[in-house]
């Protein structure tokens, strides 16, 4: 490998960067909320998906304060559809924090930030450089592949230790001026040129100092072991309607999977349990609810990093009880024009939007 002595791509990089001018809705910004907002929106989704959602969410929480100040559910809300739910609730820790430890402003070193909820490394460098010019690398997942190729790297980056020298690399390679400008450089440079698969490398500003490219090594890099594969779940849910034709919904809990939002009721099958057993054991313990389950009415399927879930809804009905909140945040009796109101997941979204084709008169006066 080569020494990182031989290496100066700050000047290149940054030609290359002014010349390109890549349009973003953040891009240009030194506003920190909007540069932390879009950071965290990128997070694993894609920034096709998330210039639509960044838009509508500023429009809805144009200040930290009135990100702050929101109910949790209009947060879930206006995220429903990014997934990986986490991070909209930290977004609003994170917001709280802001306003009643730090009176509004956001800190203005990498250090600092870090103790923010939900801002970690990588995140704390991206805001200080580029909203405070602060003299700090950055390294996601496009940094890394750039990096591993430049320097030709055949460690395993899902490693801590070969994380721990990119690190390293990315912090030796900052230029003293423009700290801000370079790492969104080396990060659009990994999402527009140095591609996973097909890099272009003919238009690439490091080209000559590319060590990968070099040593025809550019397909081998970065070294990562596979993804494991996700494990399957089954899950069920009951579709309860009163003498008013609402249907009963829950709120999860908000310190589990997918927290905070809402869903028809039940859960995940235990291993060889029966989907009726399952449904009427999790209405039982979290609803206090004794039910009886007739013919499955809908189904969806969810990925999310480590599971693929498969959900199927059934009819349902209630022979014992009144819903009680034991094992869920909450629960509603809502019509079919309420439930767009509510933040669901993936699944859960397309089973609630299934059920009025299923039977058209479900939800009928």
């Amino acid at each position: 490998m080569t020494t990182l002595i031989e290496l100066n791509p700050a000047g290149a990089l940054l030609q290359w960067f002014d010349h390109l001018q890549v349009q973003l809705p953040w891009r240009g910004s030194r506003d920190p909320y909007r540069i932390w907002l879009s950071e965290i929106m990128l997070q694993q989704t894609r920034l096709a998906v998330v210039e639509s959602y960044y838009a509508r969410f500023l429009e809805r929480f144009p200040t930290i304060e009135a990100l702050a100040a929101a109910p949790l559910d209009d947060v879930l809300k206006c995220w429903e559809g990014l997934g990986y739910y986490t991070r909209a609730r930290n977004l609003q820790r994170c917001a709280h924090a802001i306003v009643n430890e730090h009176h509004g402003q956001f800190p203005t070193t990498a250090e600092a930030l870090q103790n923010l909820p939900g801002v970690g490394r990588y995140t704390a460098a991206a805001i200080a450089s580029i909203a405070f010019n602060q003299r700090i690398a950055v390294l996601d997942g496009n940094v890394m592949r750039v990096l591993a190729r430049l320097t030709d790297l055949a460690e395993d980056i899902t490693e801590p230790r070969a994380q721990e020298r990119l690190w390293q690399i990315a912090e030796s390679l900052l230029p003293t001026t423009r700290p801000g400008d370079y790492n969104q450089a080396v990060m659009d440079l990994g999402r527009l040129i140095c591609v996973p698969r097909r890099p272009n490398c003919e238009a690439c500003p490091l080209q000559q100092q590319c060590r990968a490219f070099a040593h025809h090594t550019t397909h081998q890099r970065p070294v990562k072991k596979p993804k494991a594969e996700r494990k399957p779940m089954n899950a069920v849910a009951a579709v309860i309607r009163d003498e008013q034709n609402r249907v009963l919904i829950a709120q999860r809990p908000t310190d589990g999977l997918l927290g905070g939002l809402w869903a028809l009721p039940g859960g995940f099958c235990e291993p060889e349990e029966a989907m009726e057993d399952a449904l009427q054991r999790l209405l039982r313990t979290n609803l206090k609810l004794e039910i009886s389950v007739s013919q499955q009415m809908a189904a969806a399927t969810q990925d999310l990093t480590h599971l693929r879930i498969t959900l199927r809804a059934f009819a349902c009905q209630i022979i014992a009880g009144t819903p009680e909140a034991r094992g869920v945040a909450a629960f509603a009796w809502v019509s079919e024009t309420e439930l767009d109101q509510y933040s669901f997941g993936k699944a859960d979204r397309e089973v609630v939007n299934a059920l009025s084709q299923w039977q058209p008169r479900l939800f009928a006066e």
